[in-house]
């Protein structure tokens, strides 16, 4: 049996290749979706069936005795289509499916703009799940192909109630047919419209912070009064959680959120929660997430461990501060996730029995380190070393040895 997949694109006879239709003309069985089906060009089969999950496509071939089957598709074959699953199910049954490329969205977008595409994020919100605050923070324009609960007006006002609301976007809505529109305007003006269920969206590039070598300069944060994780720890500590870009990490005892800072940037597709319970280094995480525009940070305002209870999973935990809580803290962040990467920093003597006690008794054997770091300060003609206090990071020995 001959089998041919075949993009539609919007799904109207005049967005069909020469090729895909040439394709439906010498088909003898067409399976499809019902509204594409009812869009076929005249001098198709009337042997037709609307079908468009892979088991019962297959099913209906195998009953069919057909010779020639054309499988329909809107959009393009090769973009976010059930195309591709499709294929290696045929594949794995012995047939040599033949693939037909359709317009996809994006290029119907992007000629009703009359501009080019190739520098932009491709994203699909139809029926997954997304974080579309997280996928704006590369710098690039991003289109969402939307269906199901996200629609465009439903992902601008996520990304309004996250500071961006004034960012250029345009939402196209049935793209290649004669009721086509496109709307233009900003996020925060098309959060409030409705759009057909057929529409995508484009946001422009956002502005976001540049990414530069973790240890940012102290003087670049708010500080007041609060206790600050300083460069040459942070850079550190970094390194020891070894952060990937899209990640969830938690930041336990935030101070001025410094390390929140750092740890959003080092996740710009991830999310940070920074926890602290003093209103005044409260206000320096808001101050520092603001001044280096950090939407993917959240401040969590309350003491751990009960301020933890409803935060997601996290992949890796930084505590800087328990209250005296250490034990409690360190059993919530390994309840959530037993896997979670964990750095832990101390100055006490007494905070570092804490920690290896909380460790142990997880049945984790602790891996401490101490640093010291020393600042010039002048002195008349002269320059002296002016030490600060030591610091103790402790991670999980097995994160040492997965990091080799």
């Amino acid at each position: 049996m001959k089998i041919t997949l075949i993009g539609m694109g919007s799904g109207c006879p005049e967005s069909l290749t020469v090729q895909g239709y040439a394709a439906l003309r010498e088909a003898d069985l067409i399976l499809g979706a019902r509204r594409l089906l009812s869009a076929l060009p005249a001098g198709c089969t009337e042997n037709r069936a609307a079908a468009y999950l892979p088991d019962e496509i297959l099913e209906l071939l195998h009953a069919s005795g057909c010779e020639n089957a054309a499988l329909l598709y809107s959009g393009d074959t090769g973009f976010y289509s059930g195309a591709s699953a499709l294929v290696e199910r045929l594949q794995a049954q012995g047939y040599q499916p033949v693939v037909l490329p359709g317009l996809s969205s994006v290029q119907m977008l992007s000629a009703a703009l009359g501009r080019p595409w190739q520098d932009w994020k491709l994203v699909s919100a139809h029926g997954r799940a997304c974080d579309p605050v997280a996928e704006c923070m590369e710098g690039k324009p991003t289109f969402f192909l939307t269906g199901g609960s996200e629609s465009p007006a439903t992902l601008c006002a996520q990304l309004a109630a996250e500071g961006f609301g004034k960012l250029a976007a345009a939402v196209g809505e049935n793209l290649g047919t004669p009721e086509q529109k496109v709307y233009t305007g900003t996020v925060g003006q098309l959060a409030a419209s409705r759009f057909e269920s057929l529409s995508v969206l484009l946001v422009e590039a956002a502005q976001v912070p540049s990414h530069r070598t973790q240890g940012l300069p102290d003087e670049a944060f708010a500080r007041g009064k609060v206790p600050m994780t300083k460069q040459e720890v942070r850079a550190a500590v970094l390194a020891k959680l070894g952060v990937q870009p899209g990640e969830l990490l938690w930041d336990v005892g935030a101070g001025t959120g410094s390390v929140s800072v750092e740890l959003a940037l080092a996740a710009p597709r991830g999310r940070v929660y920074a926890v602290e319970c003093d209103p005044e280094a409260c206000a320096l995480i808001r101050q520092n997430k603001e001044k280096f525009a950090v939407r993917n940070l959240t401040l969590v305002e309350g003491t751990a461990p009960a301020a933890l209870e409803n935060l997601p999973a996290p992949d890796a935990v930084f505590i800087g501060g328990t209250k005296g809580n250490m034990a409690a803290v360190v059993e919530a962040a390994l309840a959530r996730n037993p896997a979670a990467r964990v750095c832990i920093s101390a100055i006490a003597l007494e905070t570092l029995s804490a920690v290896v006690a909380a460790l142990t008794a997880h049945g984790l054997q602790a891996e401490v380190c101490q640093i010291s770091v020393s600042r010039a300060k002048a002195a008349g003609k002269l320059h002296l070393l002016m030490a600060n206090n030591p610091i103790f990071l402790i991670t999980r020995a097995d994160e040492a040895e997965k990091s080799v």
